[in-house]
């Protein structure tokens, strides 16, 4: 259940962050007082998603007994969700480089989780 709990935070946490970035780079005018009065209107946002990361990270360390592990699946779960965001903003289709390099992670976890 506890792997449940932590992809779920992490997913949420992940997409927020990502959401709000990119958009950021799409609608928000990129000069310095616009951004920072778009960011500080954020912080809320930012505050619940980090809380949600770092419990999903906890949560995925206690089921996994593994914080490499733990980590590293939230980082492959951040790189989906950056090709989702990059595809609903900016219509960006991952190419076939893609794909090779989300492969060689797949087999690195697979290889990570192994003793």
């Amino acid at each position: 259940m506890l792997y449940v709990y932590s992809f779920a935070l992490l997913f949420g946490g992940l997409s927020v962050i990502n959401l709000i970035f990119s958009y950021q780079s799409k609608h928000i005018d990129p000069h310095f007082w616009i951004t920072l009065k778009f960011q500080l209107q954020m912080l809320p946002l930012f505050l619940i998603a980090n809380m949600s990361i770092g419990y999903g990270v906890l949560f995925g360390y206690k089921s996994a007994a593994n914080l490499s592990f733990a980590l590293i699946a939230g980082k492959c779960l951040e790189i989906l969700i950056s090709l989702l965001m990059g595809y609903l903003f900016l219509k960006e289709i991952p190419n076939w480089k893609t794909w090779i390099g989300i492969g060689v992670i797949i087999i690195g976890v697979i290889l990570v989780k192994q003793k």
